[in-house]
């Protein structure tokens, strides 16, 4: 076993939680994050130089956050202010920065830990600009949730934000090592169960160690099965209304782009076990058909909408396979998004023409005036064509001929676009071209 990291107690006191116990004493000691606490990572110079700035930890729960901020403090010689923002008010805050200032005069700094630093609203967030900017405090704010979305742009400017990770298994194997060591006896786990604790903990290193206290006592020898039985899996990281939810939406959206059905699958297995609404899902991806495939298989959307129906009707867990279906159909098909540029480039032409009259050849002509003003004159009834095809223009007279729909090669659309170029060639040659006779049957209406 690895030898174990000094506490930051004197004495080991075995009634306090094993995560207290276990907090390392130094920062070499922090598992899983030396890309910023390394001697030549950018924390890790700071404290080298014994010059701090003003940072946002910004990380998932259990990777060391906490146990960071108290270790910069007490390797600077910072007085350590713990305050949580769930907990505390502007009363609070004003208290620590008096504090902070009466410190400053003896020539002590003080370093301001504050916890869940996202849940202060935009008033709060800006008292400590003053402070922070003339070094008063040092400021370390930790949180689960993006930055850019949660603190405003004043607060940002003065902080550095760095990304703390998720504890990987060989930090959570570390873990269970110094565990052992303090406790003074390995786990009764065999190796899957061991394994299986590792993946039960989903990253979080606390979360980790208070599943240690559950299984310590168990009776030897401890599989997966008795494992899942003794102790809960930590719920997936991922809330519905904050980044995870985008985040993994984006990795399915991108997965299936991408034509990789085996990412997008597990994306949405993901997005499913982290609690999302699978109609959300269901039209997410029906507007991804639209979007990214088009034509190039106007199947899928027919595919995306029989997956929401299928949803509709039976609920989970049996509709949830629909929609897997649906995700694979969409995952495999050919990609084009020939509809979707040609539809906003038609926006943009009608916003910049207004209101341009229809030619009048296209328009009906229901009463004597309307057709003494030439509506109808002269239209061609394609159908009744020898080609299925007049040539006739149907833009605007005012308004010249443009392009927006531009097929690929890919799928479906290769043979449209065969067709529109055989198209082009007939209009080019003339409306006279593909003319019947003068017996074809023209409607009367639409």
């Amino acid at each position: 076993m690895t030898e174990q990291p000094p506490s930051l107690f004197e004495m080991d006191d075995s009634s306090r939680p094993l995560a207290d116990r276990l907090r390392p004493r130094t920062l070499a000691h922090v598992l899983g994050q030396d890309h910023l606490l390394a001697a030549d990572a950018p924390i890790g110079r700071m404290v080298g130089a014994q010059r701090l700035v003003s940072m946002i930890l910004w990380g998932p729960p259990g990777c060391g956050k906490t146990t960071i901020a108290r270790l910069l403090a007490e390797q600077t010689n910072l007085a350590f202010e713990p305050l949580s923002a769930t907990f505390s008010g502007v009363a609070d805050l004003r208290k620590v920065f008096q504090a902070a200032q009466r410190r400053r005069e003896i020539g002590q700094g003080t370093l301001l830990f504050v916890d869940e630093i996202h849940r202060f609203n935009r008033a709060q967030q800006d008292s400590f600009l003053p402070y922070v900017e003339d070094g008063t405090i040092v400021l370390v704010g930790a949180t689960t949730e993006n930055p850019s979305f949660e603190l405003n742009g004043a607060l940002l400017s003065r902080c550095q934000v760095f990304v703390l990770k998720r504890l990987d298994d060989v930090a959570l194997h570390a873990l269970i090592n110094r565990a052992e060591d303090i406790l003074g006896a390995p786990l009764p786990l065999d190796e899957n169960a061991r394994q299986a604790l590792i993946a039960m903990a989903d990253g979080d290193g606390r979360y980790l160690l208070n599943m240690i206290e559950q299984v310590q006592s168990l009776p030897a020898p401890v599989d997966p099965i008795t494992l899942a039985a003794a102790v809960q899996k930590r719920a997936p990281l991922y809330d519905k209304a904050q980044e995870g939810h985008y985040n993994l939406i984006s990795a399915l959206h991108k997965s299936m782009r991408g034509s990789d059905p085996d990412a997008a699958l597990y994306w949405l297995a993901r997005m499913l076990d982290g609690g999302e609404d699978p109609l959300f899902i269901a039209r997410r991806i029906t507007r991804f058909a639209t979007e990214d495939i088009g034509m190039a298989d106007p199947n899928a959307v027919l595919q995306a909408l029989a997956a929401w129906d299928v949803y509709e009707r039976l609920g989970s867990p049996e509709g949830e396979l629909a929609i897997g279906q649906a995700v694979l159909y969409l995952a495999t098909a050919p990609k084009s998004i020939g509809v979707y540029r040609g539809f906003n480039k038609a926006r943009a032409a009608a916003q910049r023409t207004g209101s341009l009259m229809p030619p009048a050849h296209i328009l009906n002509a229901p009463t004597r005036l309307m057709k003494d003003l030439g509506y109808g004159k002269d239209y061609q009834y394609d159908p009744d064509t020898d080609t299925g095809f007049s040539g006739a223009d149907y833009f605007p007279d005012a308004m010249p001929r443009e392009t927006f729909y531009e097929p690929t090669t890919n799928g479906y659309e290769r043979a449209i676009s065969e067709r529109l170029r055989h198209w082009a060639q007939l209009r080019t040659a003339g409306p006279q071209a593909s003319i019947h006779n003068n017996n074809s049957i023209t409607p009367e209406t639409d």
